[in-house]
């Protein structure tokens, strides 16, 4: 892994420190709010859901605009300032206790989100040019390892303090911000012709292979948000739910390069992607028959969870670097972050869609229904990519190509 990120530019490895760093501070905080809400501050549960809800609204909400921004005033200097925005929001969480100050707070930390998120990718994509397929698994390599690490060092500071997390976490993203500012050299794209912002996004929704792409993988990450809502659910005390976020980040990070390579060589985007599609059908599989079979038994119930999220993650890490990349080939190089700003927002809108659904079939009762509706889910999508990519639509759309297309590095400091 070190010789293969030694091989890629200077720009492409702090790219992938940044994420590193981002994930990190993120979960060393996130995961521990709620409690420090309720507990803490003895705050209602309503109010505890809308102070969480707001970063999720406005991160989700405001990828599109991150992205238009990203593509109008270049990736570094919204990178920085996601960063920046970020570490004011981790530690005016980490000062205030009052409502309105603390959905400040909350809003603060999931537009800087929706800021440098597209913003990266874009850059990534820029600078790895024909190698963005292996930058984007190392680049999971790295997400992964954030979310790994996050969590202990985070549950190790709220054991002293929350404040001492939230305060923690916000200089971990200063020295970031500044370590941008010194080291992220200035990646400019050419100029896009002189039209307004809604004309962009016109011409990114008038894309119909970009938004069929987009509506067709929203069901993969409606099932991959399944390790954080059903699998935990089902687990029901069973085991520790952590385990979960453990091991599904080791087989992430053990696995990704490996099955990457080993994809490239066999298959085309659309292949790997619609096989990576149907292994998520496949991993919510052992729950429905561990539910049919053994309804009472808790070691079959924990054992069909273990094995779900491990298939989940192989199948995540088969999809991505390919999705990520299929992402720019259907921008035709142009407005690149828009795309993925769009491309998050749909995910978003979807994923709450989906919790929703699958809230209420666990709400049922039913043991197998729940697992066999995700997997029937995971089957859709799967058939859905296939026909597109049969039908050659998951390739460079081919209008106005020369508008905004990526050029060279400017390498200014």
């Amino acid at each position: 892994m070190w010789r293969r990120l030694r091989s890629f530019d200077r720009s492409v490895q702090l790219l992938m420190l940044n994420q590193l760093t981002i994930n990190t501070g993120f979960y060393m905080l996130m995961p521990y709010l709620a409690g420090h809400l309720s507990g803490g501050l003895g705050m209602a549960a309503w109010t505890v859901g809308m102070v969480l809800g707001v970063r999720n609204l406005c991160q989700q909400g405001l990828f599109l605009l991150g992205g238009t921004i990203a593509d109008r005033l270049g990736y570094k200097p919204v990178i920085v300032a996601g960063c920046l925005l970020r570490t004011a929001g981790f530690a005016l969480l980490g000062v205030v206790d009052s409502l309105p100050a603390l959905l400040v707070a909350s809003a603060a930390t999931g537009f800087a989100g929706a800021l440098f998120n597209p913003a990266v990718r874009a850059y990534l994509a820029h600078d790895a040019a024909d190698r963005r397929v292996e930058a984007f698994a190392l680049f999971n390599i790295f997400y992964q390892a954030g979310i790994l690490v996050g969590p202990l060092i985070g549950l190790a500071l709220v054991a002293v303090d929350f404040r001492l997390a939230c305060l923690t976490a916000a200089a971990l993203f200063a020295v970031l911000t500044a370590l941008q500012i010194r080291a992220l050299p200035r990646c400019r794209i050419e100029a896009a012709p002189a039209r307004g912002v809604l004309a962009d996004w016109w011409s990114v929704l008038s894309g119909r292979s970009f938004m069929l792409f987009a509506l067709a993988m929203t069901g993969a990450y409606v099932l991959s948000f399944q390790l954080y809502l059903a699998l935990p659910l089902q687990l029901n005390g069973a085991g520790p739910v952590g385990a979960l976020f453990v091991l599904s980040a080791v087989v992430a990070i053990a696995g990704q390069l490996r099955i990457t390579d080993w994809a490239r060589r066999r298959w085309s985007h659309s292949a790997a992607i619609t096989r990576g599609l149907l292994l998520m059908a496949v991993a919510f599989l052992p729950p429905a028959v561990s539910g049919a079979a053994w309804p009472y038994s808790t070691a079959a119930r924990v054992g069909a969870v273990l094995l779900c999220a491990v298939v989940l993650t192989l199948a995540t890490t088969l999809t991505y670097p390919f999705e990520m990349d299929t992402v720019v080939s259907l921008s035709g190089g142009r407005l690149v972050a828009t795309h993925y700003g769009l491309y998050n927002t749909v995910a978003g809108i979807g994923i709450a869609l989906g919790n929703l659904l699958t809230g209420l079939l666990l709400d049922r009762g039913s043991a197998v229904t729940p697992w066999l509706v995700l997997s029937a889910l995971g089957g859709a999508c799967a058939l859905a990519v296939h026909l597109l990519g049969r039908r050659g639509r998951l390739t460079m759309e081919e209008t106005d190509r020369g508008e905004g297309r990526l050029t060279a590095v400017d390498a200014q400091r």
